[in-house]
């Protein structure tokens, strides 16, 4: 469950950034959100094995 946090913390941390690019038209801003992304990708594949792991070992 910790990683679940993780990864709602992270996703409200690059909300600023995202309203940011989308509504003013700031580059940086739109690199920090795509940077972000990446992040979320990363720790949702980490999500999906750790979940695929768990529900494999109730077999």
């Amino acid at each position: 469950m910790k990683k679940f946090q993780e990864l709602k913390d992270l996703v409200s941390t690059i909300e600023n950034d995202a309203v940011k690019f989308y509504e003013k038209g700031n580059k940086a801003a739109g690199t920090r959100l795509r940077n972000g992304l990446q992040q979320i990708k990363g720790l949702a594949t980490d999500i999906r094995k750790d979940v695929t792991e768990i529900k494999n070992k109730a077999k």
